[in-house]
């Protein structure tokens, strides 16, 4: 048999994280023996769903945990429809379903599907989790006072962090002079994020090099025409690809040798050069208060929208040493996490 191409590898990997994920998310609510099955009369039902088949969301874990604190067991008083999904046409498809099975809360996990969410009901209480900026995407009114029926937690922190994350990027490789800038055009964040990255890389004297993906073939297309030799990083941009490629984004890029900015410290973990964001997996609690606020009456436009109050600078050395960087100690000292 012929060896697989790395694109087969990592679809074979997303399949069975998907399917496994499935399994263990159901162990979490109902196959441990903590939640024992006693009927599905009048079960509060909740649709979760997220769009990225080689990762789930690293706060559905305690989302569960923390409904189970709650006193809510799958079966009994509760159905939780979780959906991994590959792209948000299917979001959309799978939020009308959530809406034709009377859903009484839709959790949304980033933006594409808040947007599949918002287009399928203005009814259904929505809440979402780490989003990038809701008001200016459009979820929400302000943070204080969301109006609607859509409410949630931010996943970028207040505020611009276009800026920080590039200045930190020019810190930690003094020689970057060329910045190769991932988008997806189907995005409708990338405008507004394209003109922030192209404002802060001007500001650093960074040339930005914009390259288009939308489908998986796309990132082993972009990655095969450019070598560290032309560029000195590399930036995904739009939030349609963190959340759907990043797992193939990091592979190639320390196959390749390019220095990578991560959005999670899991992306560093797996040889991005560092990250700038919050922890995610936390947020996963104060969500769950939030979907059983709401199936107890009160409506999201109540629930003002959280953001959070800290977040990690996360840097791996070895992927520096591999890159021939020494980063320099200016820059270690601000670091919160570190991998030898």
């Amino acid at each position: 048999m012929a060896p697989r191409t790395r694109l087969e590898r990592v679809r074979s990997r997303r399949l069975f994280l998907q399917g496994s994920f499935a399994l263990a998310g159901f162990g979490l609510i109902s196959g441990c023996g903590l939640f024992p099955s006693q009927g599905r009369s009048g079960l509060q039902r909740v649709g979760l769903f997220h769009v990225g088949l080689d990762h789930v969301p690293p706060s559905l874990a305690t989302l569960y945990d923390e409904l189970g604190l709650l006193q809510y067991e799958e079966g009994r008083n509760i159905h939780l429809d979780w959906r991994n999904l590959p792209d948000e046409q299917v979001a959309r498809d799978v939020a009308h379903e959530f809406v034709r099975d009377r859903a009484n809360v839709i959790v949304a996990f980033e933006n594409q599907t808040v947007r599949a969410a918002m287009a399928a009901t203005s009814e259904i209480p929505v809440v979402f989790i780490h989003v990038d900026d809701p008001v200016a995407n459009g979820f929400v009114q302000s943070h204080a006072h969301p109006g609607g029926n859509v409410t949630g937690f931010e996943g970028g922190g207040l505020g611009n962090l276009t800026e920080k994350r590039l200045d930190l990027f020019k810190q930690l490789v003094p020689t970057l002079r060329r910045l190769l800038v991932l988008i997806d055009p189907q995005d409708p964040t990338t405008p507004r994020l394209l003109q922030e990255v192209r404002r802060a890389a001007a500001a650093l004297q960074v040339e930005v090099l914009e390259d288009e993906i939308t489908e998986q073939g796309d990132v082993e297309r972009v990655f095969n025409s450019h070598s560290p030799s032309d560029v000195n990083g590399v930036f995904a941009i739009s939030p349609n690809l963190q959340t759907k490629f990043p797992a193939l984004l990091t592979e190639l890029g320390t196959q390749k040798h390019f220095a990578m900015m991560g959005f999670r410290k899991e992306w560093v973990e797996k040889g991005a050069l560092f990250s700038y964001a919050p922890d995610l997996a936390p947020m996963g609690r104060p969500a769950a208060r939030y979907v059983d606020r709401i199936l107890k009456g009160t409506k999201p436009a109540d629930l003002p929208v959280q953001a959070p109050d800290s977040l990690e600078f996360v840097v791996n050395l070895k992927t520096a040493r591999s890159l021939g960087l020494t980063i320099p100690q200016s820059a270690l000292s601000h670091a919160t996490h570190v991998i030898e």
